[in-house]
């Protein structure tokens, strides 16, 4: 099978090079393509990922191309992990949105509509292709963000072959299960929820119910992403555990103070990073002094993963990673990431072996208080020819109302992206818990309309 990765020129493109060549063949994949607009960035980062690919099994036909064409013909598997108007626009969208005094963050709020705003209109062109190209029936793994609105707007504009895929839930989980020092055979939890607004419940260990000795448990909060959180906030929310996004909702008023005081926002110092490593490894031949370029890219690429939200929640990261060298990088295990996510998929999906994991995929009754076809992230079952969510029972009224309003402003903003109502993206941030404000919904909107046409087109 042919595997098509839309945005393969993205900065974390070699990782997930590596864990695509590693699983590939359990999933009878032969050939990948990554596809990127970007050619300085698709040069640089798919040489590296070309690379890797090799190193690890150079059975795989591995590429890379600026040629939406050449990538999407005959694939049977198609990844999003688009970036559309890169980091200028992220950057943008923060600093707009912190000007209204609102979060920014690029999948919660009112600055992940802006982002799907680019997202869809770029998705819809490329897909559009692929329905004429690529083999029929081919998956579509959604990983641009904000992954849960992009999945519901592609399902909604007819894509049923459409995942929302996020390695959020998987790597918290793993966390889990290494605080408790068993595998996965020996433990069991259910995701339930949006895309980075989930919650995990019905925690077992070897079939013992574990849930409140976790919660009351100090480790979890030291050494797992629950760092951010107080117990008291859990016993308030009805004692489950909490995507680590969550925090963005639960500490709003802290996250905003944290950035505005902060001498950068998170897009500008990933636009700043970027910068850099691109600086130093332009005009490095990849193929003839590979070692030295992957030594830059490692190094940056830790920058910026050891970063990650400390500036809005001022907390170092549970696992900070070191440098290593490209042996080291090969040899270490691989742990999944979104490429995992979508291949042990496709490989369960294939061969009927069951699987558990979290997709985003329609509700069908999991949860009983939305509708059938609402995208939700939840755990799932997955065998041959079959993919069913989990029905999940006796959630907490203060759950499911913050579950309710995020999906009604999903429903809502999905609308507003396949018809280019200015109307209903007014409503669909007023509806959003980040925003609410009138006001300020409609004078986001101008601002995210009059700087996105180029992409979007005319809005009514």
């Amino acid at each position: 099978m042919k595997l098509c990765v839309l945005g393969g020129g993205g900065v974390r493109a070699p990782f997930l090079a590596k864990s695509i060549s590693i699983n590939a063949k359990i999933a009878n994949i032969d050939e990948v393509v990554f596809m990127d607009n970007n050619e300085i960035k698709l040069n640089i980062f798919g040489a590296l990922s070309k690379k890797i690919a090799a190193t690890i099994d150079s059975s795989i036909k591995f590429s890379y191309t600026s040629d939406a064409a050449i990538a999407l013909k005959d694939a049977d598997i198609i990844i999003t992990a688009m970036r559309v108007g890169e980091d200028e626009c992220r950057v943008f969208d923060e600093r707009t949105c912190l000007n209204f005094g609102v979060l920014g963050q690029e999948t919660t709020g009112a600055g992940g509509f802006a982002m799907a705003m680019r997202s869809i209109s770029a998705l819809r062109q490329y897909l559009a292709i692929a329905d004429k190209i690529s083999h029929k029936g081919y998956f579509i793994f959604n990983f641009t963000n904000p992954a849960g609105l992009v999945t519901q707007t592609l399902r909604d504009l007819g894509y049923d072959n459409a995942y929302g895929i996020c390695d959020g839930p998987s790597g918290f989980i793993k966390q889990l299960q290494e605080l408790y020092e068993v595998g996965p055979n020996d433990f069991s939890i259910k995701c339930y929820g949006l895309n980075h607004l989930s919650y995990f419940k019905d925690m077992s260990v070897k079939g013992q119910d574990v849930q409140m000795d976790f919660i009351n448990n100090d480790e979890l909060y030291n050494n797992s992403n629950m760092r951010v959180f107080s117990k008291d906030l859990l016993n308030i929310t009805g004692n489950s555990l909490l995507n680590e996004y969550l925090h963005y909702y639960y500490y709003e008023e802290q996250c905003i103070k944290n950035i505005l005081d902060a001498p950068e926002t998170r897009g500008e110092l990933i636009a700043r990073v970027n910068r850099e490593m691109l600086k130093k490894l332009n005009g490095i031949d990849i193929e003839k002094d590979f070692d030295k370029a992957f030594a830059i890219y490692i190094h940056y690429y830790l920058i910026r993963e050891n970063s990650y939200g400390n500036i809005e929640n001022h907390e170092k990261r549970i696992e900070h990673k070191n440098e290593k060298t490209f042996e080291q990088f090969i040899n270490e295990e691989d742990v999944g990431g979104y490429a995992g996510v979508a291949i042990n998929f496709i490989k369960s999906y294939v061969s009927g072996t069951p699987v558990e994991m979290v997709l985003s995929i329609p509700n069908n009754g999991a949860l009983e208080f939305l509708k059938d076809k609402d995208i939700v992230e939840i755990t799932c079952h997955i065998t041959k020819n079959k993919c069913e969510s989990v029905k999940i029972k006796g959630i907490p009224y203060m759950q499911q109302q913050m579950i309710s309003r995020m999906k009604e402003y999903e429903r809502t903003a999905s609308r507003a992206l396949r018809t280019n109502s200015r109307d209903d993206a007014i409503k669909a941030l007023m509806l959003n818990p980040l925003v609410s404000s009138y006001s300020i919904a409609s004078k986001l909107v101008d601002a995210f309309i009059e700087k996105y046409k180029i992409y979007t087109g005319e809005w009514k």
